[in-house]
Order: C-alpha cells, then sequence, then structure tokens
C-alpha cells in the first residue's frame, strides 16, 4: 500500500469502534445499570466535597484548596468516558465519532496528568504543614497555591496538546477498532502504520520519566513526613497528622498501582477481559472512591458536609 493511499485511509476515517463490554443485551444493560451506579456516585461524592470546601471559611487551606481541585479533575476525567460507554450499551452501539476520540485522548492525558502533578503539590504541602509547621503560612500562601495549581494545570494542558497533536497526525492503517472502552494514546498507536509512531513512543517516554520524578518526589517527602511524625510526642499529634496523610497516600497508591498494573503487566497476563477490568479499576473506580478516602477520616470535611444538610 503506498503512503498516499494511507494517507487518504487516515483522513477518510470518521469513526472509532470501541471494545464492547459484553454482547448480550441483557450484559450490556447490567454494564449500564453498574456504570450509572458509579458515575452518580462519583458526581455525588466530589460535588459534595466542592460545595464544602467553597461554602465552608474553615476549610480555605492549601489542602482544602488543591483537594478541591483534584475533586474538579475526577468530575471531568469520569466524565469523559463513563457516559460515552454507558450510551454504547443502552443503545447496543460501538461507534465513536472522530471528534469524539481526539476529544477523549486530550482530555483524558489532560486531567490525569494534572491530577498527578496536583497529587506532587499535595505532597509537598503535606511536607511543609508537617516538617516546616513554622514557616507553613510563609511558604504556602494564598497566592503560592494559586500558582502551584495554575503550573499543574498549564503544564498538562500543554502536554496533552502535544501528544493529542502528535498522535492523531500519525497515518492510520491497521482499521479502526480501539481495544478498550474509551479512546487512548496506546490503543490508538496499535493502529498506527509499522515505524510510523516511534516519535510518539519518545514523548510517551520522556512523560513516563517525569511522573516517575514526581513519584520519587512524593515517596521522599513521605519519608521525610513520617518520620517527623514519629517523633511528634502526643499519641493525639501523631494521630492529626496521620490523619491529614494517610487519604492522600491512600488515593496516590491507588492511581500508580493500577495504572502502573495496567501498562507494565508482561503480555502473557494479558487478555481482553483482564485489561478491561483493570482500565475500570484505575479510569472509573478512583474518582468516584476519593471523596470516601478523603472524608472517612477527615472530621473537618465531615463537620463541613454536616453542615450542607
Amino acid at each position: 500500500m503506498s503512503r498516499e493511499s494511507v494517507m487518504s485511509n487516515s483522513s477518510s476515517l470518521n469513526e472509532f469502534l470501541l471494545l464492547p463490554f459484553a454482547d448480550m443485551r441483557e450484559l450490556q444493560l447490567l454494564h449500564f445499570v453498574l456504570f450509572l451506579g458509579i458515575y452518580l456516585a462519583a458526581l455525588l461524592g466530589n460535588g459534595l466535597i466542592i460545595t464544602a470546601v467553597a461554602c465552608d471559611h474553615h476549610l480555605h487551606t492549601p489542602m482544602y484548596f488543591f483537594l478541591l481541585n483534584l475533586s474538579v479533575l475526577d468530575l471531568g476525567s469520569i466524565s469523559i468516558t463513563v457516559p460515552k460507554s454507558m450510551a454504547n450499551s443502552l443503545w447496543d452501539t460501538r461507534a465513536i465519532s472522530c471528534s469524539g476520540c481526539v476529544a477523549q485522548v486530550f482530555f483524558l492525558f489532560f486531567l490525569y496528568s494534572a491530577e498527578f502533578y496536583l497529587l506532587t503539590v499535595m505532597a509537598y504541602d503535606r511536607f511543609v504543614a508537617i516538617c516546616r509547621p513554622l514557616h507553613c503560612g510563609a511558604i504556602m500562601g494564598t497566592r503560592t497555591c494559586v500558582k502551584m495549581a495554575a503550573a499543574a494545570w498549564a503544564s498538562a494542558f500543554l502536554k496533552a496538546v502535544m501528544h493529542t497533536s502528535d498522535t492523531f497526525s500519525l497515518p492510520l492503517c491497521q482499521g479502526n477498532t480501539v481495544d478498550q472502552f474509551f479512546c487512548e494514546i496506546p490503543q490508538i498507536l496499535k493502529l498506527v502504520c509499522s515505524d510510523s509512531y516511534l516519535r510518539e513512543v519518545g514523548l510517551i517516554v520522556i512523560s513516563l520519566c517525569l511522573v516517575f520524578g514526581c513519584f520519587v518526589f512524593i515517596v521522599l517527602s513521605y519519608v521525610q513526613i513520617f518520620s517527623a511524625v514519629l517523633r511528634i510526642p502526643s499519641e493525639q499529634g501523631r494521630q492529626k497528622a496521620f490523619s491529614t496523610c494517610l487519604p492522600h497516600l491512600a488515593v496516590v497508591s491507588l492511581l500508580v498501582s493500577t495504572v502502573m498494573f495496567a501498562y507494565l503487566k508482561p503480555p502473557s497476563l494479558s487478555s481482553p477481559a483482564l485489561d478491561l477490568v483493570v482500565t475500570v479499576l484505575y479510569a472509573v473506580v478512583p474518582p468516584a472512591v476519593n471523596p470516601l478516602i478523603y472524608s472517612m477520616r477527615n472530621k473537618e470535611l465531615k463537620d463541613a458536609l454536616k453542615k450542607l444538610f
């Protein structure tokens, strides 16, 4: 096949076919109901946290400011994938338009990158609050927090523009079937002509190195945090410090472990059913579970939520 015909095929592509959860109508409806429940839980949980932090002046602190940003990102990420998957199951279709696929790739890369950068900033905030408490107000002022959050959003946006434009500028000659229930860069690269995707793979490697650097920063921050917490003389003080750190650490662990298993597991473990389950664990479950993790041991947040009702 000539390069001209390949480019013609890729440019004339107007839709992609997503991976269905099931072929039986009953299972499709079950998938719709399950995803609807998870989606409503995510909307309710994250919406309550956003409202509580915005309305309660006691929560106008750096930790809750970043938590509000995290809830916004969680709402965005689950809204990009789940409603389309629900609609496909409800109407018994697999199709997604080319523009819809591009939008999913862009927003998912943007939102997940921003979320990981924000989790890194939150680790630094916890480090300052516990290891440098006397200087916390000077280091983590309102203007500094806004700049940090803006930097996380802006850098993620630029990365998403770069990766999305590069991915969809490549010629496609392996059909239009995406082996996932939403569009993501690794699955789109499987449809690219041989050797044409090496440039995008290079960009992904650079992004992974940056993510690994953030992960190392989080780990080192928590090594110092736990060292400082264990030196606190009172048991009540240690429990209060742990109660502000453990939820953040649980969210980071959930995101990192599921993503690493999804993309770094050996090929021998790969199967369509397992890949689908693992993807649900990192793309659908965390946005619904994160509000529960953050509110479980947080008395201030619980009190603010009670005031809402």
